[in-house]
């Protein structure tokens, strides 16, 4: 029996009873996660980027053919009731049913919306799944929310969530209590990860997760992604020409400054690093989340190319570089901004999955 099949029982499961589809080269496929929507209220971190989420779907992926799947956490359930989340966002899922039209839409359930399997009148019932899986060629791109990697969450599911539940709704919501998230606890949230990594690289197969809300591209943290970049850069300025040696520079200054700012968060953004062995595989990609304080990411599949992309809002101080030459580009006068954080070719990523792994 291989050996992932013994380590991670649970993930291993998500594999073969996964809903299988077929990624074709008109394929385009955005993947969203961690909308956490509440009651419109204070509390409801989804109500800060509601308006750039509903926009860019309505006007631009759902016009640009799009599929769509929202990977787990839609509705933040451990704070709020369906039926107050629903009467608040209740367009929402006309919007989300909507993409049926360009191929299909799916739902993956998370740790904070997974009792929606008891509820039969739950309009988003027959797209519910808990993980499906693309084949592209011969390789396997699997979507799940992630907290399935969590062996003690997972076993004591029933238990845990309807403590945290009655917690969070009846103790902590009144007195002002932060939600205790995997987001905000980064030993955790690398502990995951990494329990990911290692069954994708044994199973040879490439990962796409939400959960800790933290985006990784190629198993790359935003952190060891500036390292990165910063290195390749340093690497190819002794042999270019002058003019190249200044936007060189440049990209290395503005990359270094970004660095330190996240260096100076440290805690804050989980600064632990992504990188879990001494050569980093591609087989883990997460979307983040959308509740960022400055904007949202989320994954893009477009025929052979899987890309990390940021929307924001225009007023507001843009936090993430992108150095590849991509500039924000504003959606049709509505303030909203897309940037290509990172972009491969999935070949390229199958290739080094397999030749490293």
């Amino acid at each position: 029996m291989p050996l992932h099949h013994k380590k991670h029982p649970h993930l291993e499961r998500l594999l073969n009873s996964a809903r299988s589809l077929s990624l074709e080269e008109n394929s385009r496929v955005l993947i969203l996660s961690d909308l956490h929507m509440g009651n419109g209220g204070r509390r409801d971190e989804f109500r800060r980027n509601a308006a750039l989420v509903g926009t860019m779907l309505a006007d631009y992926y759902h016009p640009e053919g799009y599929s769509l799947i929202l990977n787990g956490d839609v509705e933040e359930l451990f704070k709020f009731s369906l039926d107050s989340i629903t009467a608040q966002w209740g367009d929402f899922y006309d919007l989300f049913i909507s993409f049926r039209q360009n191929g299909f839409f799916f739902k993956t359930y998370g740790n904070h919306d997974a009792e929606l399997l008891e509820e039969k009148e739950y309009r988003l019932a027959p797209y519910m799944l808990e993980s499906l899986k693309f084949y592209y060629g011969n390789e396997t791109i699997l979507c799940f929310h992630g907290h399935q990697a969590s062996v003690l969450l997972w076993e004591t599911y029933p238990l845990v969530s309807r403590s945290v539940v009655l917690f969070l709704r009846y103790i902590a919501k009144p007195v002002g209590i932060r939600n205790f998230s995997m987001a905000y606890n980064s030993r955790r949230r690398f502990a995951i990860e990494k329990s990911i990594y290692d069954f994708s690289n044994n199973a040879k197969i490439v990962s796409v997760i939400g959960h800790t809300h933290r985006p990784l591209f190629e198993s790359l943290s935003k952190v060891d992604y500036l390292n990165y970049r910063i290195e390749e850069l340093c690497r190819a300025y002794p042999a270019s020409g002058s003019d190249e040696r200044i936007v060189i520079e440049e990209k290395i200054a503005a990359l270094k400054e970004e660095l330190d700012s996240c260096y100076k968060q440290g805690k804050k953004i989980g600064l632990r690093s992504g990188l879990y062995n001494t050569l980093t595989i591609p087989s883990v990609f997460n979307s983040g989340c959308a509740i960022g304080k400055r904007g949202i990411t989320a994954l893009e599949i477009e025929g052979n190319i899987i890309r990390l992309v940021y929307w924001f809002n225009g007023k507001q101080s843009r936090k993430f570089i992108s150095d590849r030459d991509n500039r924000p580009r504003e959606l049709s006068g509505t303030g909203f901004y897309r940037i290509v954080l990172n972009e491969d070719h999935l070949d390229y990523v199958f290739t080094r999955l397999h030749l490293l792994a």
